[in-house]
């Protein structure tokens, strides 16, 4: 059984004190391959040095809503030169965000626009963040060219009657362990629901950790928040499979041809 990570940050400072027991718990794991997410200028060097060390990994730069206020003047030329460097790489983490405080919207707007049309461009796999921003974010779905191959909504939040707008112009949606939280029913109902191949799988590590009751052997950040592992991996498929009434070898099969099809030029399956 394959298990592919959709969307994390195996990169993130967090996780590096971990790192060494992170590679450990993921060696148990068939077939495991994760698409690894930059979301600033700051670390897609960072990514970019994984991804030459492991080749299971599909790099993927972006500049994330979160940091576009603080992005520098030649933020779209670095982002070009990673991308002209690493063949294999995603766009992503990119997207849309009104819950951080304070956020400049229009300049979001701004940064999403090119880096979505230079996706749609070379037919890149975009990795897309919404958080409260799902209306600005339909509306740019809806009338902008987006890539042939399709898009993944990472850990998608939105409103179920916006799920069909957006299959039709190409989304997948990824389902993390973190959606098994008491608070997230309704998402689990839409991923229910989902066509199976739209569906992927994801864990967000270092963020979104699933429920303590649910996490085997957790870990903690210097603080003792809880962090997402990427090994959660594996319960993230063994609850969806639940959730739609699938056995995991099917579920595992669905998913691969998804990761494929998404993701597909960018790795050798």
């Amino acid at each position: 059984m394959t298990f592919l990570d959709a969307h994390n940050h195996l990169h993130d400072a967090r996780l590096v004190p971990h790192r060494a027991e992170i590679f450990e718990r993921l060696a148990h794991l068939d077939g495991y391959r994760a698409v690894v997410n930059g979301t600033c200028e700051a670390d897609w060097n960072d990514v970019a040095r994984l991804a030459a060390e492991h080749d299971w990994i599909v790099p993927s730069f972006g500049l994330h809503p979160w940091f576009v206020e603080n992005a520098s003047a030649v933020w779209r030329e670095r982002l070009l030169e990673k991308l002209d460097a690493h063949a294999r790489a995603g766009i992503g983490e990119i997207g849309l965000d009104r819950w951080i405080e304070p956020h400049d919207l229009p300049r979001q707007i701004e940064a999403f626009e090119w880096q979505l049309a230079l996706a749609a461009e070379r037919n890149l796999p975009a990795s897309i963040h919404c958080l409260k921003a799902w209306g600005p974010l339909w509306d740019l779905i809806r009338e902008r060219p987006v890539p042939a191959r399709g898009f993944l909504l990472h850990a998608f939040g939105g409103p179920a009657e916006m799920v069909s707008g957006f299959l039709d112009r190409g989304a997948h949606f990824s389902f993390s362990s973190y959606f098994l939280h008491e608070r997230k029913a309704a998402i689990r109902d839409i991923f229910h629901d989902l066509p199976a191949d739209r569906l992927l799988v994801e864990t967000d590590a270092p963020d979104m950790a699933p429920p303590p009751a649910r996490t085997r052997d957790p870990l903690t950040d210097t603080n003792g928040k809880a962090l997402s592992h990427p090994a959660n991996i594996e319960l993230a498929y063994t609850t969806l499979a639940e959730l739609r009434g699938a056995s995991s070898e099917a579920l595992a099969q669905q998913i691969e041809a998804n990761f494929e099809r998404l993701f597909g030029d960018q790795i050798s399956l």
